[in-house]
């Protein structure tokens, strides 16, 4: 059985940002000795600058979920401040659903699905 630390988060897909040095410039911290610091003295993590260095201007394939849990604690953040993922494209509709059963016309309930969007509450 693996431990929660060993677990990585895989960020390779293409909807997803690394925005760890936008949310930490926000947060007044502009270089990675600065991050490297925090990350020391709030969240008990110690890398090599190297490491920082490396996630604070690229887009890593992964990151550790101990890391994650690090670097949120040091930036008073969470998760979703350091990554945004974009939404997924909706998988096309068939035809068949399009035309609605034997040839009728399309309740705007299913159009309003097929557009990408639901029918406000009445």
């Amino acid at each position: 059985m693996t431990s929660p630390e060993s677990k990585l988060v895989h960020i390779t897909c293409p909807g997803v940002q690394w925005r760890l040095r936008m949310a930490a410039a926000e947060r007044g911290v502009w270089t990675g000795t600065q991050l490297r610091r925090l990350l020391a003295e709030r969240a008990g993590l110690h890398l090599s600058a190297a490491s920082v260095s490396a996630l604070f201007t690229k887009h890593p394939s992964q990151v550790k979920l101990s890391t994650l849990a690090a670097l949120c604690t040091a930036l008073d953040c969470v998760p979703g401040d350091l990554l945004v993922l974009s939404p997924a494209t909706p998988p096309p509709v068939p035809v068949a659903v399009l035309a609605g059963p034997a040839g009728r016309k399309p309740s705007t309930a299913v159009l309003g699905a097929v557009q990408g969007r639901s029918l406000p509450p009445l």
